[in-house]
């Protein structure tokens, strides 16, 4: 048991787990943003007044990219059920947008630098006069902020030391989370977290295990993930282990496979292909689901009687795990008993940890994204 709302079998590896948990140590002490945003203690740049100017609204628009929009994006459509407001979320660029002229929008755009060039494009083609805006960027000059001021739009600062794909639990993701009409303070769990002895060794377990599997050459990290309501969950952790990772030759790349669909697709490959992945079960128990008409069934079928989609879900799950550790294929397992804040929050906390020992480890700087950069510059380049 990770926490009450987690449950996780760990990899069945050890390695190097002293120099994981030293770096660990470290970091905790360190006067660290990114570490500080997963606790209570971390301030965010927006006060309440803000979020009560804005929390009746009921349609929002969330313009930004990469880490900008997947930590909301992963907020809103995990905890969907408990949301009543509409969040429309514009992450990629198009070439042509269906533009609603009649909705009254709050806009919030949200840039580091401020110079994203997609979220500059996407916010001249969709910003109406009649919206309402709210900028998240740099405390200096720059593009959305000079836009900010000719809108007179609310502008909250983006913390300096924080790259977006680890803002999920600061004025980032937060903002938005409040504006969901959710709880942003029951996202901080690390101030429970680290007192927590299963948390702690799980967490050095998992990270010295991936890293031995690196090393073993095992490159492809596999999600295998039987919620339909984690899709983004998943694009966000995407960003933040192949961004974090990927240097000096070195890293991994994060897979996501969607269940039972992929079942049908690629899993022939992941039982009996290139063995050179490991892979993470992923599943909710949200047992409130629909159930099988039994009068349609048919004689042949008489064992689906009395069963829910949940079940079928549920068995499949356990059916391919049980064939993993039959082929000895390295997986590690996550069952979610509760769909809330809290748990969403460990979840953020515990992988941006097992990110940031796993740079360590691989003697690598987690915090940057040289090679993203020079895209950039030589896209700028063109444009001009």
């Amino acid at each position: 048991m990770l926490t009450s709302g987690i449950h996780l079998k760990n990899f069945k590896i050890k390695y190097r787990q002293k120099e994981a948990k030293n770096n660990l140590d470290k970091i905790l002490k360190e006067k660290n943003q990114i570490i500080l945003s997963l606790s209570k203690n971390y301030k965010n740049s927006f006060n309440k007044n803000l979020v009560n100017k804005f929390k009746y609204k009921k349609n929002y628009r969330l313009i930004g990219m990469g880490g900008s929009s997947l930590g909301a994006h992963a907020i809103y459509q995990f905890l969907r059920k408990k949301i009543k407001k509409n969040f429309l979320f514009f992450d990629n660029l198009q070439t042509k947008y269906n533009k609603d002229k009649k909705t009254k929008f709050t806009n919030l755009i949200i840039s580091k630098s401020g110079n994203t060039i997609e979220t500059i494009a996407n916010s001249n083609i969709l910003l109406n006069k009649k919206d309402k805006n709210i900028f998240i960027t740099e405390n200096k000059k720059n593009y959305l902020s000079l836009l900010a001021e000719k809108l007179k739009a609310e502008v909250v600062e983006h913390n300096n030391f924080i790259g977006g794909r680890y803002s999920v639990l600061s004025e980032v993701g937060m903002l938005p989370a409040e504006l969901m009409g959710l709880n942003s303070s029951k996202f901080k769990q690390l101030n429970l977290l680290v007192k927590n002895k299963n948390f702690i060794s799980s967490l050095i377990a998992n990270v010295s295990s991936i890293f031995l599997l690196h090393k073993k050459k095992n490159f492809n990290s596999i999600i295998i993930n039987y919620d339909e309501k984690s899709e983004n969950l998943f694009k966000w952790y995407q960003q933040l282990v192949a961004e974090s990772l990927g240097k000096k030759k070195k890293g991994l790349l994060p897979i996501v496979s969607n269940m039972p669909r992929d079942n049908h697709s690629v899993m022939q490959l992941y039982l009996d292909g290139f063995q050179n992945n490991f892979y993470t079960f992923f599943f909710v128990h949200d047992k409130k689901s629909d159930k099988i008409k039994n009068k349609s069934i048919l004689s042949s079928h008489n064992f689906l009687k009395n069963k829910n989609l949940y079940n079928i879900l549920y068995a499949q799950k356990n059916a391919t795990e049980n064939v993993f550790k039959k082929k000895k294929i390295p997986f590690r397992s996550f069952e979610i008993k509760q769909r809330d804040e809290k748990t969403l929050g460990e979840l953020f906390a515990f992988f941006i940890l097992e990110t940031i020992l796993l740079g360590k480890l691989l003697k690598i700087n987690p915090y940057d994204q040289p090679a993203v950069e020079l895209i950039k510059k030589d896209t700028k380049k063109l444009l001009i």
